[in-house]
């Protein structure tokens, strides 16, 4: 899916796939059925009445909202919105073809790293004219994760959502189990949970990419974002002590982490949640998906990672955010920055966020009076972070993160005592990927 999720009921094993091989410029493998444009070389392609996107939101709940805008553009614009939909790992594994191919107008994206690298290729089109319109409806860190780094504006956000712990607040009531806010607290609280027969933090890591996360709350804890995003960019060394301190102190929490996470969805490990059966689990608010009985869904809180050094206390918060962005090759540039230029509006947010309840608006000006306790939750922590990341397979090269980290991660899961060879490699690997930029 999108790297957000859709819909409280949808199941779906490919939520995050990540994008395999597009650290290259060079076309994918032959032999893969190529995505290419909804017009290709038709007439509705270059119609001026027409903007032709890309979308990667194949999942019932997110095509109907994504419909539903369009709907509302075209009665306000005149303009016709064709949708050339992909299933989501299709779209994620041939984005790098279709770019350098006959792409759509305008195509589904995420910020951060994702857009910047290939704003970089240059298979991207700036949007500075679209953000002269809708720049008052974005808090600083939104505008800042949809610039490219020649500083230019290449993507237009929609739809956000935090990682954080979740849990059953019946569970902790009947417990008396309290939110910990510290590292120490985290601990103890888990040894009590696994004391109760509870399994302390639910976890399925089978699709290789949840346990980036796990990494990712507890490096920007240790070590502060600044520290983070240099990891990510492959500016800091992987040997680097402070690397060390992260895997040291997962070492410490693995223990009370679900057993055979290798081998289990992400979807497998919330019904533990969902059944009672474990206290906590670290993930999205997708998560929500996974709870599809009214009463259960009510139950679910959650609460930030826990302070580890309070240099950096809880001020990064890890949101994902989902949007658009304008391709090199698009036929109709007057309707795609009309069409990118409603898609930054509160109203086109709202219209997205009545079919999915789980994320929220990237915007500060959207209507969230409907919004439930948990997004209300979810808008409260991200609009008062003092730093947002993206996720590891958003923040650093879709290559390093799909080729050495997933393994590296799950190989560190499966044996924690040899950490060492695991960063020694991921360190080598690191070296030869990133100088192929």
């Amino acid at each position: 899916m999108s790297l957000t999720p859709s819909g409280l009921s949808l199941p779906g094993p490919s939520r995050r796939t990540l994008l395999r091989g597009a650290g290259g410029a060079v076309a994918l493998g032959a032999g893969i059925p190529l995505l290419s444009a909804c017009g290709g070389s038709g007439s509705s392609a270059s119609d001026s009445k027409t903007v032709t996107v890309g979308s990667n939101s194949s999942d019932a709940v997110p095509k109907k909202a994504f419909a539903d805008i369009y709907a509302a553009f075209g009665k306000k614009s005149g303009l016709t919105v064709d949708v050339n939909t992909k299933d989501h790992n299709t779209f994620q594994e041939q984005i790098n073809s279709y770019l350098q191919g006959t792409p759509d107008d305008v195509f589904h994206w995420f910020a951060g790293y994702r857009m910047q690298f290939f704003a970089a290729k240059g298979l991207a089109t700036p949007v500075d004219d679209v953000w002269q319109k809708i720049d008052g409806n974005f808090p600083d860190a939104m505008k800042k994760l949809s610039k490219g780094e020649d500083g230019k504006y290449y993507f237009v956000p929609l739809y956000t959502y935090p990682w954080a712990l979740f849990y059953r607040k019946s569970v902790f009531q009947e417990k008396g189990y309290e939110v910990p806010t510290t590292w120490d607290q985290l601990m103890a609280l888990c040894k009590q949970m696994k004391k109760d027969g509870l399994v302390p933090i639910a976890f399925g890591d089978k699709d290789a990419w949840p346990a980036m996360g796990t990494f990712d709350q507890i490096n920007f804890r240790a070590n502060g974002y600044d520290f983070h995003v240099e990891l990510m960019a492959g500016k800091a060394s992987w040997t680097d002590a402070k690397v060390r301190k992260v895997f040291d102190l997962w070492s410490e929490l693995l223990p009370y982490h679900q057993e055979g996470a290798v081998g289990r969805t992400w979807q497998d490990a919330a019904q533990t949640l969902v059944s009672k059966k474990a206290g906590m689990y670290l993930l999205g608010t997708f998560v929500g998906q996974q709870f599809t009985n009214e009463a259960d869904r009510e139950d679910l809180d959650f609460f930030a990672f826990p302070e580890i050094d309070p240099a950096y206390g809880q001020d990064t918060v890890e949101a994902p955010t989902d949007g658009f962005m304008l391709s090199k090759a698009k036929k109709n540039h007057s309707g795609s920055v009309k069409l990118l230029e409603y898609l930054g509006t509160p109203e086109a947010e709202e219209i997205y966020l009545k079919s999915d309840p789980n994320v929220v608006a990237a915007s500060t000006k959207a209507d969230t009076s409907s919004y439930s306790a948990l997004q209300k939750k979810a808008y409260e922590m991200i609009s008062g972070a003092k730093s947002l990341t993206q996720f590891m397979d958003r923040d650093s090269r879709p290559d390093f993160t799909s080729t050495v980290m997933q393994p590296a991660l799950q190989k560190f899961i499966r044996d924690p005592k040899g950490v060492d060879s695991v960063l020694t490699s991921i360190e080598r690997q690191k070296k030869t990927i990133f100088a192929s930029e």
